[in-house]
């Protein structure tokens, strides 16, 4: 995984590539997994795209736990997890490798050679280094897991935005690490001078 990303493409099928950008999902989604959808998009090229779902939470498990399960700290240290880390959620980042961890994180930690620097100061690393550093409270000062991620082949993300199933927008660093994740969806909308109740399936992208 890189360290850093090349300037920002300017055409893409007549559109930028939105690394760094928010995902919406539009009322006509036909996808269910993806209904009411924020999502945040780490990487995007000719080749394809990939990002993570800020808003939905993983079923049934929380930080603590699962740094246990990973064999990250030892399950004595559970109580010491739940004041250090109980308050980061685990998201359902996508339907794509569902049992690999995603961290999305602030730029003040870095892992050379894992690191990827996506925009405004978010970055994403997959390697156990950052969860032993998150557990021993030596990893950056915001951070959220997701587990799996969304992925789309080569000129698949343009046709569904063109098919209304897509808006894209500005990405707030801020909501990518809120634990509010029920309010995400229309926050986002809000945010970018959407009214949720006016949006329809017939709208097209921002």
């Amino acid at each position: 995984m890189p360290t850093s990303r090349p300037a920002r493409q300017t055409a893409l099928s007549g559109t930028h590539f939105l690394d760094g950008q928010f995902l919406v999902a539009m009322p006509g989604m036909a996808d269910e997994r993806f209904a009411r959808s924020v999502i945040y998009i780490c990487a995007h090229s000719a080749d394809g795209a990939m990002g993570i779902i800020v808003n939905k939470a993983a079923t049934d498990i929380s930080m603590p736990d699962l740094l246990v399960q990973l064999d990250v700290a030892p399950e004595a240290d559970a109580i010491r997890l739940r004041e250090r880390v109980g308050h980061m959620p685990v998201l359902m980042g996508g339907p794509v490798e569902g049992r690999r961890g995603f961290v999305l994180h602030s730029d003040d930690f870095h892992i050379a050679q894992s690191t990827l620097i996506i925009d405004d100061g978010i970055c994403l690393t997959a390697t156990v280094e950052i969860l032993r550093a998150i557990a021993s409270g030596e990893g950056p000062a915001n951070a959220v897991l997701a587990l799996g991620y969304a992925g789309w082949q080569a000129g698949q993300l343009e046709s569904e935005i063109m098919a209304n199933g897509w808006l894209n927008c500005q990405a707030d660093p801020s909501l990518i690490f809120n634990a509010d994740l029920e309010s995400k969806y229309e926050r986002t909308l809000r945010g970018n001078g959407i009214d949720p109740a006016m949006l329809s399936a017939s709208v097209g992208r921002a």
